[in-house]
């Protein structure tokens, strides 16, 4: 991508979904995509498929997370979201460690002129050239 042509936004026409989502108001939702063919009719030659949303609450906010449901129906859905949605909490929660890690053991390297500072080996306030 060039910046003189920026991406242009076009939506697939055999990528069409439709999109129906149920909650129960109180731990998260499941969205069903339903294959659809360019006019809105069902296109059964593609799979439906189920997605879990779920929220968690941490020091720094609220995470949303969105999981993928294996599931055939909406109940297969729903009975597989705890477990499902579980797993995508212990998953965000080993992701942000290995952040929290990395952003740890990062090495700092001042940038040049830096040394010239006080207490940086200078001889007290900025050098100017």
């Amino acid at each position: 991508m060039s910046p003189e042509k920026p991406m242009e936004a076009q939506m697939s026409v055999d990528s069409l979904y439709r999109e129906d989502i149920f909650t129960d108001q109180r731990v998260g939702t499941v969205r069903r995509m339903t294959p659809v063919r360019s006019d809105g009719s069902d296109d059964p030659a593609r799979a439906v498929i189920f997605i879990g949303q779920a929220t968690v609450m941490t020091p720094m906010g609220s995470l949303p997370l969105s999981f993928e449901l294996p599931a055939k129906t909406l109940a297969e859905a729903v009975a597989q979201f705890g477990p499902a949605a579980q797993q995508a909490v212990e998953e965000a929660a080993r992701e942000l460690q290995e952040l929290r890690r990395q952003a740890s053991s990062s090495i700092v390297i001042p940038e040049a002129g830096a040394a010239s500072l006080k207490g940086m080996g200078g001889k007290g306030g900025l050098q100017l050239p």
